[in-house]
């Protein structure tokens, strides 16, 4: 008796690889599963189709599947805010004066994209500051970030 792959068989494996990505956590095994189940839908309009090009199809679906994931869908979900990376990720970054430093109290920068996770941060700065002016991250020091005015470039 020779064992027949139907597409119910298809559709049922490629779902139980779909789950068990809930428990490996890679979102890599989950095309495999995709593939399996668009191999199972397309036996039903043409059960004829033998094993060995079920499994050709299979193949070539996983792989066009996982490559669509890594070149087109993994990139559009990378965090851009930089949360949870180190002090490193905010030198050197630029920003806006919202409220100066004078005296004991500290001022306020606003940047163009949330730096590990806020987009407004009190500041300390030995430079004369202004509302608008824009400075440039030196250090960090408990929740304030220690800042120089940014030098203004020429374009003309």
């Amino acid at each position: 008796m020779e064992f027949e792959l139907l597409y119910w068989h298809w559709i049922v494996g490629g779902i139980a690889l779909m789950l068990a990505e809930i428990f490996i956590g890679s979102f890599f095994i989950f095309w495999f599963g995709a593939a399996a189940v668009v191999v199972g839908l397309v036996l039903l309009p043409f059960p004829g189709i033998n094993v060995p090009a079920q499994l050709i199809i299979w193949g070539a679906l996983s792989t066009v599947f996982a490559l669509a994931w890594f070149k087109y869908l993994k990139p559009l979900s990378r965090d851009k805010t930089k949360a949870g990376l180190s002090k490193e990720a905010l030198l050197g970054e630029i920003g806006q004066v919202l409220a100066p430093p004078n005296g004991e109290k500290r001022g306020t920068v606003r940047f163009p994209a949330p730096l590990l996770g806020s987009d407004e941060w009190m500041i300390i700065s030995q430079d004369a500051l202004s509302i608008g002016d824009r400075v440039s991250v030196v250090d960090l020091s408990g929740n304030s970030l220690i800042v120089k005015k940014a030098q203004a470039s020429n374009t003309t």
